[in-house]
């Protein structure tokens, strides 16, 4: 029996693409076919194909830093990439239009070679805060079981990097608007802290800086690896960046 597509939602369409081309950084296209092809992975299918795919992140590295990583480092980057676009995929919608898109894992695909997301989402809802939250988490929850075994962490330290990259989406996507200290407020709301399977809270503080300024900051529940891969560089939000490194990046 022939499978029946749900017509795309021309609104929620129009509203991802806002989503892409505001956050520059996020590598996602709309699928204007069923599937994709040849090269792309469903992210429904990361069992079975998560080693290929981080096979292909640590070669990408490789090739951009001159140095081959290990096994766990590469899984954690890939990781770290796919749950900050996933993530932004329902939060940049919702934070537009208060609509929550439906989008399952096997609504995704990785192109193996880039490590780009293409997304087929069947529908929208509106929804508040905890539907969000719940949006995600059911999405994330496989992901993170299929790169458990590669990325040598526990189920505290993955879902703390799943809430830092939410957090995270939500921030860039609202600094990209020039409307950075609402888009802190909404992704305080959304994750206030004792939201399960969120270990953490969007904790933002405030740093003070040099001629009167002040910078927004947090420190990331879990470490995302960049340092591994760049040494000795780590992010701005890394738990390894004291505060005044903070303000003299910010500043730069």
């Amino acid at each position: 029996m022939a499978a029946v597509l749900l017509p795309p939602d021309e609104h929620l369409a129009e509203t991802l693409r806002s989503v892409i081309t505001t956050c520059g950084t996020l590598r996602v296209t709309l699928a204007s076919e069923p599937t994709p092809g040849q090269g792309w992975l469903r992210a429904s299918g990361l069992t079975a194909g998560a080693e290929r795919l981080i096979a292909a992140e640590a070669a990408r590295i490789e090739a951009g830093h001159g140095r081959a990583p290990r096994t766990d480092v590469a899984a954690s980057r890939l990781l770290h990439h796919y749950l900050w676009s996933a993530g932004l995929l329902f939060s940049g919608p919702w934070y537009l239009t208060g609509q929550l898109p439906a989008i399952r894992p096997e609504d995704v695909w990785i192109e193996v070679a880039t490590g780009d997301l293409m997304v087929r989402p069947t529908g929208s809802a509106p929804g508040g805060e905890a539907e969000l939250r719940a949006a995600v988490a059911a999405h994330f929850a496989p992901v993170l079981d299929a790169f458990k075994p590669f990325v040598k962490r526990g189920p505290r330290a993955l879902w703390g990097m799943a809430t830092d990259d939410l957090v995270s989406g939500i921030w860039y996507l609202g600094k990209m608007r020039g409307e950075e200290e609402y888009a802190v407020r909404v992704a305080e709301a959304v994750l206030p802290g004792d939201t399960a399977p969120f270990p953490g809270a969007a904790d933002f503080r405030r740093l003070a800086g040099t001629g009167g300024r002040s910078h927004l900051t947090r420190t990331r529940l879990g470490c995302c690896l960049y340092y591994a891969v760049e040494p000795p560089d780590a992010c701005v939000t890394c738990p390894r960046t004291c505060d005044a490194d903070r303000v003299r990046r910010l500043e730069a």
